[in-house]
């Protein structure tokens, strides 16, 4: 049937490409009414359970919208008292009153919209995977699923994904699919701009990925409203909805063009006529640079010190056949330097004042007039130079014949006369080898390419075996921190730090050390893996559990620690169909680790009742009862002083309060414990603890300690009750 169904998605493109041609007018699609008590009779029936009817809304034109959750086949079990009402497959004006009056026995053609729901692992309720519009015999026989594990396949570097990754196929071999189909995918994009368009990824078995454009964005889908990107396709297979650079499209004719780009007004192209000998299609996308990429390749290599700006990286594609019979004219923004911007503001200033006063020669001022002189001599030799990647070499070469002009407000210009695949203008303070600003635009592409990201291993505070594994974006970091601990999740561990992924990259990671990890709480040692996407962040929840319940005798925890690794695309290609193995990651170096303790239980042993323990030692039982009303009378003040002043080490404070976080008489009862368990059987502990309590302030605990020690008074508290039943 897989065989199939890709022949089906093969024969499928060739009619989509004919489909892209056309320039269709997506208004307000008219409906008519059909009659209420007509339903199918040709629908199998199937078994309970195939298929579960989660609800039913009518939209506009009364048509019927039908919320599918799959299970292993997808058929229709139709209940005889449902109505539903379908609108025409080929609506006409008016076609609503032509359907009153002419009632037809048989229905050719449907239109009918299926919300199709996937469920998700830890999830109660199936989530919507897409909105499906298109005549009801194709529409009974597609199955959706979602498929994010396939995500590093799908996108590339200038692409954020921004919904999931869903596989739409048929799956009845027999049934022919009626073309076009409407999709409307759901989606989240948090960061958009001038120069990101959001469009649809269709890919097909072979991995070829073509783009369609969204008909519409928001609005509702059946009877739920967000944020959808519809399109209508002609051809089945792996769909997902992506934030790209936005390409613009524009032919030169003969005649010459100039053209201003939508995107960014500040970029202009100047085609003189006869610039190529006949019409050429030009397509262009913006990236632009972040001054702080800039900021932070410099402050890692001192050898990009003079650089002081750049211009949007603009990548081109034309026929590259077309030879240019004359130069292009391009304008750039690319902005000045800030410091000669400094420096004019201040030069203006020391006019103004020496209008109004009289200015004095000094030493100091001859001094200030030579280092003026020296940062204008600095100034003349500040350059503008242009990078371009030539196919032919498959490299960035610098154009040392190209002349690059200032223009005014931070624009800068230049004249080419030959096809480069991309181009960008740098600004510098001070000359530069041509070897190092190569260098410098190989380190900014992979700059722009990839994103500062951190992980964040917390775990339940009431359940500190249940912990959650995230890959965030690190300035996203304090958000996302503040949103776990709002669910209930708290460190230790704090998160790791920063480190660079572009987006589809892998984080795979497992455990070591006495400690391993299970995401259904039956498996435990496996391996497990975080795709990285700037705009969705993936999690995982998983159970910690000790390996050897012996292990760790000399510390009231298990240890352990979480090895993290980085998969790049290029490695995940080659072995994407593997299972993930612990013994696959022993060649690579860690990218980072995480120390974790998973606190252990007191056993509970069952004896019988002539074998239970009987504490025969009244001194030992007084003690703990003391410590423990202690424990209670004191404050949190007041544990902090008596701490000061106990012999007790840091480490040990630091126990106890991982010991118990949240109570705090259990941790001043647990470090009196400490406190006499170090003390000799012949040292006088009463005498002791009294002059800590005063040195701390509580002479009057002092002192009623010392009373309930000599008469052996017993206080009765609630933990020891509990205790005893």
């Amino acid at each position: 049937m897989e065989h199939e169904d890709q022949k089906l998605l093969q024969s499928s493109q060739t009619e989509q490409r004919d489909y892209n041609r056309k320039e269709e007018t997506h208004g307000p699609r008219s409906c008519s009414k059909k009659d209420s008590n007509r339903a199918f009779q040709d629908i199998p029936e199937c078994n309970e359970g195939d298929m579960i009817v989660c609800g039913r809304s009518k939209d506009i034109c009364n048509r019927s919208v039908m919320h599918l959750s799959y299970q292993e086949e997808l058929t229709v079990n139709e209940e005889p008292t449902a109505q539903m009402k379908y609108e025409d497959h080929k609506p006409t004006e008016n076609s609503c009153e032509e359907a009153k009056d002419n009632k037809r026995d048989e229905i050719d053609e449907i239109t009918r919209i299926h919300g199709l729901l996937s469920e998700k692992s830890g999830k109660i309720e199936p989530e919507v995977t897409c909105y499906i519009t298109g005549p009801s015999i194709t529409v009974e026989y597609l199955e959706c699923r979602i498929i994010n594990d396939m995500s590093s396949l799908v996108v590339e570097d200038s692409e954020e994904l921004v919904s999931n990754i869903i596989s739409v196929a048929c799956f009845d071999s027999g049934n022919v699919i009626s073309f076009p189909i409407n999709i409307a995918i759901p989606y989240t994009a948090r960061y958009r701009g001038n120069y990101r368009d959001i469009m649809v990824k269709v890919t097909d078995t072979n991995f070829q990925s073509s783009y369609l454009t969204p008909i519409s964005f928001e609005g509702y889908q059946g009877h739920q409203k967000g944020t959808f990107a519809e399109v209508k396709s002609c051809q089945l297979g792996i769909f997902s909805v992506v934030s790209c650079l936005k390409k613009e499209t524009f032919t030169v004719p003969t005649s010459g063009l100039s053209q201003k780009l939508s995107m960014d007004s500040r970029i202009s192209l100047n085609y003189p006529p006869e610039t190529f000998s006949s019409p050429v299609i030009m397509q262009l996308k913006v990236q632009p640079v972040e001054p702080s990429l800039i900021s932070i390749l410099k402050a890692k290599y001192d050898v990009y010190q003079s650089v002081v700006s750049t211009s949007p990286l603009v990548h081109i594609q034309h026929p590259s056949s077309q030879p240019f019979n004359k130069s292009v004219s391009v304008i750039l923004p690319c902005p000045p330097n800030p410091e000669k911007k400094k420096q004019g503001d201040a030069t203006e200033k020391g006019r103004a004042s020496s209008a109004t006063f009289t200015r004095v020669t000094s030493a100091h001022h001859l001094r200030a007039m030579s280092a003026s002189v020296r940062k204008h001599r600095e100034n003349i030799s500040e350059s503008l130079k242009l990078l371009g990647y030539r196919c032919k070499e498959e490299e960035w070469v610098v154009l040392d014949d190209v002349i690059v002009r200032t223009a005014r407000n931070g624009l800068v210009s230049f004249e080419i006369d030959e096809y480069l695949e991309s181009f960008i203008a740098i600004r510098l303070s001070f000359a530069m080898d041509n070897t190092h600003l190569v260098l410098f635009i190989r380190a900014l592409e992979e700059a722009i390419h990839s994103t500062m990201a951190n992980i964040i291993l917390y775990r339940k505070t009431e359940y500190p075996d249940k912990i959650v594994v995230l890959l965030v974006p690190s300035k996203e970091l304090k958000w996302d921190l503040q949103s776990l601990r709002e669910e209930g999740y708290f460190g230790p561990p704090e998160p790791t730090q920063q480190f660079q992924l572009r987006e589809g990259e892998q984080v795979h990671f497992r455990f070591i050390g006495n400690i391993f990890a299970s995401d259904d709480g039956k498996t435990f040692g496996k391996a497990y893996r975080l795709i990285f996407h700037s705009q969705r962040k993936p999690k995982l929840e998983l159970q910690l559990k000790e390996v050897d319940e012996f292990g760790n005798y000399s510390s009231p925890h298990y240890k352990g620690t979480a090895v993290f690794y980085k998969m790049t695309r290029e490695a995940i290609t080659k072995n994407w169909d593997q299972p993930l193995l612990p013994d696959d990651y022993q060649h690579q170096s860690p990218l980072c680790k995480l120390a974790l303790t998973l606190p252990k239980h007191e056993k509970l042993i069952n004896r019988p009742q002539s074998t239970k323990r009987i504490c025969t030692d009244s001194t030992e039982a007084l003690w703990d009862n003391l410590l423990y009303w202690l424990a209670e009378e004191l404050s949190e003040d007041n544990a902090s002083l008596l701490s000061l002043h106990l012999p007790i080490r840091r480490s040990t404070l630091q126990l106890v309060r991982l010991k118990s976080p949240d109570n705090l008489t259990q941790q001043i009862y647990e470090l009196l414990c400490f406190w006499k368990k170090n003390l000799p059987r012949s040292a006088d502990k009463q005498r002791l603890l009294s002059r800590y309590l005063r040195k701390s302030g509580r002479s009057d605990l002092a002192e009623e300690l010392r009373f309930k020690w000599e008469n052996k008074e017993f206080t009765w508290q609630r933990h020891l009750m509990n205790a005893a039943d």
